[in-house]
């Protein structure tokens, strides 16, 4: 086993055969149903795959037979289903369970034929994936009764074990600069136990000789800024010293990602201020890994990775989302790796691959396992192929001319602030009933923020209620009266509201509902009070202890409502 060969199930574009590649094994084949996969799998490894669907292999003996036996069986199958941002973790997972049974079929098959030459094998996938594995699978299990029985063992017997060879690992302990938990289960076939890779870095407040993480900042350090001009520069991988590129053949990097301010303000409130998940840094910390890079490239989400521009702006472009090269450096890939696609789905075959030094970990500890010479220095592609790729590079800034738009009848929900374990809300729609949005504003508070919280609804005018109460805080009449008298008049009606928010606009002296929920956390922030809580009154609140600013942000917003909702109809 001079040169190991490995089989890529699930290749996508690449990344988990990179890191084997990077310890001298030999790839020889990968499957993949998608073509931009396969085509930048093709172009980085030399082969000429073609798109197929591994669905094929569920009831084919003959198809699996006809794959090429190899010392090494990887794969990565999809994770959507398992991942617990789909639907909260309530996705449907039966198709991704229909895969990863396929995968160990495959697996099976190929371990347990005669004369098998199958060294180890190594699947990939979210964390949450392997809650809904079984600890063993049988050959009955995978529907391999009859083949069993050919080769001479019983269907009932233990075809393939998972209990004891699966592992959650973070890959910003294996040198990717990027936290991103994924489950691995595997095993060396010869000792039948799961491959324990041995890591190369720690986080900066834990013991050891290890180097530290790699953080977000070093990778934006070494890379050119995305507003560089055409150069001849040669340019080292911050990831493998030894590649240099020219500048000008740094590909995936030199255009504009900036974000639209409704874009990069969605994603604060998001991160900063979210109606039930935790605190999130915005712009992102730069000081450690990056987060988790995903397969969707969109710049108003909460797992977005979002950036400071190198372009000197304020608003429209002040801040922007990753570019592909940088994303694929956060991933571990090298910067002569190319992917064959459009934008988006250049961001999907990054976002969607297992980061090469995680899986070069796991070829090193097979090397080693297999008693193979050892290879210190990862074996690395220094020339950028750059036929058939389709260059993202403009070296242009972005014209910010044509915002986007929301989709008629979106829902709003937004709240000022967290404080006192609740939110006071303005939303177009009843959150309790969960209904579309109805074209009246509403006022809520949320008392706490998991499944189940307790919602208080109010009718508009309410504000009425809460005059006497605030005048007697420090600083309330003066709260009171910028609420009345200045912000009252920003207000538009209920019909002119929701368009502009669809539109994401101003309209004259009238705002935005996202604008008013932040003039209502500024104005409240500059309310100077010694006492910060208030104990409620017994008819007014479901909790004994209110924030004072929850109680000034309850007013507010019922005064949005009540204005917009009925004593405001200019449109």
């Amino acid at each position: 086993m001079t040169k190991p060969t490995v089989i890529d199930l699930f290749c996508g574009a690449g990344g988990f055969s990179e890191g084997f590649r990077q310890q001298g094994f030999e790839i020889v084949y990968g499957v993949d149903c998608w073509k931009p996969a396969v085509d930048t799998f093709n172009h980085n490894f030399g082969l000429s795959c073609v798109p197929s669907n591994i669905l094929d292999f569920e009831t084919s003996i003959e198809l699996i037979n006809q794959l090429p036996d190899t010392d090494i069986i990887i794969g990565s199958p999809p994770c959507e289903d398992f991942s617990s941002s789909n639907k909260s973790g309530k996705a449907d997972k039966s198709l991704g369970l229909k895969l990863i049974k396929i995968f160990l079929k495959i697996v099976t098959i190929k371990k347990h034929q005669p004369d098998s030459k199958l060294k180890a094998w190594i699947m990939e996938n979210v964390r949450n994936s392997t809650a809904h594995l079984e600890d063993k699978y049988t050959f009955k299990q995978l529907d391999l009764s009859e083949w069993a029985l050919e080769k001479g063992f019983n269907p009932d017997m233990d075809a393939i074990c998972l209990k004891e060879n699966r592992a959650s690992i973070n890959s910003a302990n294996f040198g990717v600069p990027q936290s991103r938990v994924r489950a691995f289960v595997g095993e060396i076939t010869q000792t039948q136990r799961r491959i324990n890779p041995a890591k190369t870095h720690k986080a900066p407040d834990k013991e050891g000789n290890l180097p530290n993480y790699i953080t977000l900042g070093y990778i934006r350090e070494s890379l050119p800024k995305p507003n560089s001009e055409k150069a001849e520069t040669l340019i080292a991988d911050p990831l493998y010293p030894g590649i240099k590129v020219k500048q000008i053949e740094l590909t995936d990097h030199f255009y504009d990602t900036g974000l639209y301010a409704c874009e990069w303000k969605e994603s604060r409130y998001l991160k900063q201020n979210h109606p039930y998940m935790g605190h999130m840094a915005f712009p992102e910390r730069e000081d450690r890994p990056s987060r988790t890079v995903t397969a969707t490239k969109i710049g108003t989400s909460r797992e977005a990775i979002i950036l400071p521009s190198t372009w000197s702006r304020k608003g429209d472009g002040e801040y922007r989302t990753a570019t592909v090269r940088e994303a694929a450096t956060l991933m571990g890939f090298p910067i002569t790796f190319q992917f064959l696609a459009s934008e988006g789905n250049k961001w999907k075959l990054v976002g969607n691959a297992v980061c090469p030094p995680v899986s070069r970990a796991f070829a090193k500890e097979i090397r080693e396992q297999y008693g193979l010479e050892e290879i210190v220095e990862p074996v690395v592609t220094g020339l950028a192929r750059l036929n058939e790729v389709q260059d993202l590079n403009t070296f242009k800034s972005k014209q910010f001319n044509n915002s986007p738009r929301r989709k008629k009848g979106s829902r709003f929900r937004r709240h000022p602030f967290k404080d006192g374990n609740m939110t006071v809300t303005l939303s177009n729609y009843d959150i309790e009933e969960n209904t579309q949005s109805q074209g009246k504003w509403q006022t809520s508070i949320q008392y706490g923020t998991g499944e189940g919280f307790i919602i208080q609804k109010f009718t508009d005018g309410y504000f009425k209620n809460l005059e006497p109460i605030i005048s007697e805080f420090e600083g309330g009449t003066g709260f009171i009266d910028v609420i009345s008298n200045g912000f009252s008049e920003k207000i538009p009606s209920a019909l002119l509201l929701q368009q502009m928010y669809e539109d994401r606009r101003s309209e004259g002296r009238y705002i935005g509902p996202e604008q008013l929920i932040e003039a209502i956390r500024d104005i409240i922030e500059k309310v100077d009070m010694k006492e910060t809580t208030f104990n409620r009154e017994p008819s007014l609140f479901k909790k004994n202890s209110i924030p004072k600013k929850q109680v000034m942000a309850l007013y507010a917003i019922s005064k949005i409502c009540s204005i917009a909702n009925g004593e405001r109809n200019d449109e």
